[in-house]
């Protein structure tokens, strides 16, 4: 190892310590085994075995290339948000670094972020920028689930679409998702704190920052959405759009093809199991899914089997992408001919 690449080994943030990501795959991949063993061994589950067992070849490559196009959205939203500047090559790596990330730290996508946010860093862009830009990101990504919670639910309460459904599963979903995408907004109207001394206490810092980046970071996403960026927008859609399409061909693979509408906002609420603190979110996103779905409408076997074969692929795919990129992009932080990673940009 160069000494030039010491530092890059040694300030990494502790969620992406060499260490802590060996723990943390480990975690994720035993609680993968038991997830996988429990669908294997547990009875009453023998028919989704044999859907598991028999599942189409052809419909599970559809489902990898999918989440592969649902990666590549990541990356075309990531690019304008954070640097305009940065090379198509340092938006790939690092996104797929913070994809990586996702798979094995819980917390929704945070621990992605933040090893973005330590890249970035690392290239030269301002901390405060970054927390905004971060928050813009997350919130751009987040707001397509939340639209499409107020839609679905909206058209699922009207009867436009269906099976029918009691107002509690279509109707108040969509009433709190629009409480909560105005409650947002409304964030961003705050007028942000002043930043806090360089003397003062840690903690009043901390939260005097975390209250500039999040007015901050809704102001730069309304800005985005305003602007109409194309990248911003598709990137953002097709990330939801095509994660979801995952889901869909999933079911397909082991025989089962419930309405569209039923696998969108059974993924929409199901996803939420994902906040919780697990590794890579393994059990709460499955179970979350799986009981949504079959309270919505879906076959319960086939809903195991397809959920299942749509965990490895969300899994798998962004794992190995994320170790990929994460190597190379660490091996060029010091590396003065990849000086994009990320030009400097004045305050907004």
């Amino acid at each position: 190892m160069t000494s030039a690449s010491k530092p890059a080994e040694t300030d990494l943030p502790q969620e992406a310590q060499p260490r802590r990501l060996r723990r943390r795959g480990l975690e994720t991949l035993a609680l993968l085994g038991v997830l996988v063993g429990v669908v294997l061994l547990a009875p009453g589950l023998g028919e989704a075995r044999q859907l598991l067992g028999e599942a189409d070849p052809g419909w599970i490559a559809i489902a990898v290339a999918l989440e592969a196009l649902s990666c590549c959205s990541y990356v075309l939203g990531f690019r304008p948000v954070f640097c305009r500047h940065m090379s198509w090559r340092s938006a790939w790596e690092i996104s797929w670094a913070e994809l990586g990330m996702g798979s094995i730290v819980p917390a929704s996508g945070a621990g992605g972020l933040a090893l973005g946010a330590w890249i970035l860093r690392r290239g030269g862009m301002a901390g405060d920028q970054i927390a905004r830009r971060s928050v813009a990101f997350f919130l751009l990504k987040s707001s397509v689930n939340f639209a499409a919670v107020v839609v679905i639910g909206t058209l699922f309460a009207v009867g436009i679409i269906g099976p029918s459904q009691p107002l509690w599963r279509t109707a108040l979903p969509a009433v709190l998702a629009a409480a909560t995408i105005v409650a947002v907004i409304a964030v961003g109207s705050l007028d942000p704190p002043a930043p806090a001394s360089p003397d003062a206490e840690r903690s009043k810092r901390f939260w005097t920052g975390t209250r500039r980046a999040l007015v901050g970071g809704v102001r730069e996403a309304t800005a985005l959405l305003r602007a109409h960026d194309v990248a911003v927008l598709v990137g953002s859609f097709g990330y939801w759009a095509f994660d979801n399409a995952v889901l869909w061909a999933t079911y397909h693979a082991v025989g089962a093809s419930p309405p569209v509408s039923v696998i969108l906002m059974g993924y929409l609420i199901g996803q939420l199991g994902g906040a919780l603190p697990i590794p890579g979110g393994v059990g709460g996103i499955d179970l979350g899914l799986v009981g949504t779905l079959i309270v919505y409408g879906a076959p319960a076997q086939a809903t195991v089997a397809a959920v299942l074969a749509y965990r490895l692929i969300l899994f798998w795919l962004p794992l190995v992408g994320g170790a990929a990129a994460f190597w190379s992009v660490r091996r060029s932080l010091d590396n003065p001919e990849r000086p994009d990673l990320c030009l400097p940009q004045p305050s907004s």
